[in-house]
């Protein structure tokens, strides 16, 4: 059962409208101001995002897109994660992840890359991509070797990172030792069985995927695999973690991926978060299920980045 702290925390977060002043749930539509979306979760992360202890913040450009890299103390500067942030496609930036990105470098001992792709609806697919791989080879570039690289990313950056998976291999990238995709969006025809039935549990605004999904989709096909990675080809990918929480419409995206790597061979651990909510490690330290499972996920980072691969 779910502790008490993160029960309460959860119902707050589903009944916000009521602290709002409104008293039913937003719900979104192609109308929906995206730029006030943004001022949102900027505001949002602004609550939450100080700065632990011993992480320094370096801004930079990086072929040509603003970037941030958080450096912990002592830390291997030959190791890093490469951070995709989240926000649906439509929203993100490396001042709303700072908070939880450098959270992620203190815990693991490593450096973390966050950047800013271009945005839909402004910029829609292959924009997002196009910049990941962009920035990735950027870092290749420096000196990095795939072995001491791990890439990361939440909800639409989880599933970005796995798309990047898939255009690496395509170009014939050197992929990286491993990736790691908390409630990883995987799926943006929006066709899993939890998009229906986690709507009433669910802290995401009713209706939000299928936006976000039009807005980065365009004129493509939403089963693309370069878009939507659960319908790509999964073989020859590096080992992936994945964790998503039961009471999150994207639980199935997650749950999914991981059976189809595993068919496909690949070394796919997923781990459920009974009745937690879209994203809950990044609520670290505020419920004992969200320290949990950043430990798990730092963890499977560390032993990625400490092994002995060869080159």
């Amino acid at each position: 059962m779910a502790s008490f702290k993160s029960r309460m925390f959860n119902l707050m977060m589903r009944n916000r409208h009521f602290l709002q002043g409104k008293f039913k749930p937003e719900v979104f539509s192609m109308h929906t101001s995206i730029t006030a979306f943004r001022e949102q979760c900027e505001k949002g992360a602004a609550k939450y995002g100080n700065i632990p202890t011993g992480v320094e913040v370096v801004k930079d450009t990086i072929a040509g897109i603003n970037s941030e890299w958080l450096i912990p103390e002592s830390s291997d500067r030959n190791k890093l994660i490469f951070y995709v942030h989240g926000g649906g496609y439509v929203s993100g930036s490396c001042s709303d992840h700072r908070g939880f990105v450098s959270r992620l470098a203190k815990n693991t001992g490593f450096t973390n890359l966050v950047y800013e792709y271009r945005l839909a609806p402004e910029h829609p697919f292959p924009a997002a991509l196009d910049d990941s791989v962009s920035i990735y080879r950027a870092i290749l570039s420096k000196g990095y070797i795939p072995k001491n690289l791990v890439i990361a990313g939440e909800s639409a950056g989880g599933g970005l990172a796995l798309a990047l998976l898939l255009a690496l291999k395509e170009k014939n990238i050197p992929m990286p030792a491993a990736a790691v995709a908390i409630s990883p969006w995987t799926d943006l025809s929006c066709s899993g069985e939890s998009y229906k039935t986690k709507n009433k549990v669910s802290v995401a605004p009713l209706n939000s995927w299928k936006v976000f999904s039009k807005h980065y989709v365009g004129e493509n096909s939403p089963k693309n695999p370069l878009i939507s990675p659960l319908f790509g080809n999964l073989e020859g990918l590096p080992p992936i973690f994945i964790n998503s929480g039961t009471s999150d419409e994207l639980f199935d995206d997650g749950k999914e991926f991981v059976a189809k790597a595993r068919e496909a061979g690949v070394s796919a651990t997923f781990r459920s978060g009974e009745g937690q909510v879209h994203c809950y490690p990044l609520l670290v330290p505020l419920f004992k299920e969200a320290n949990e499972a950043m430990n798990e996920i730092g963890q499977f980072i560390k032993t990625h980045l400490n092994s002995d691969l060869p080159d």
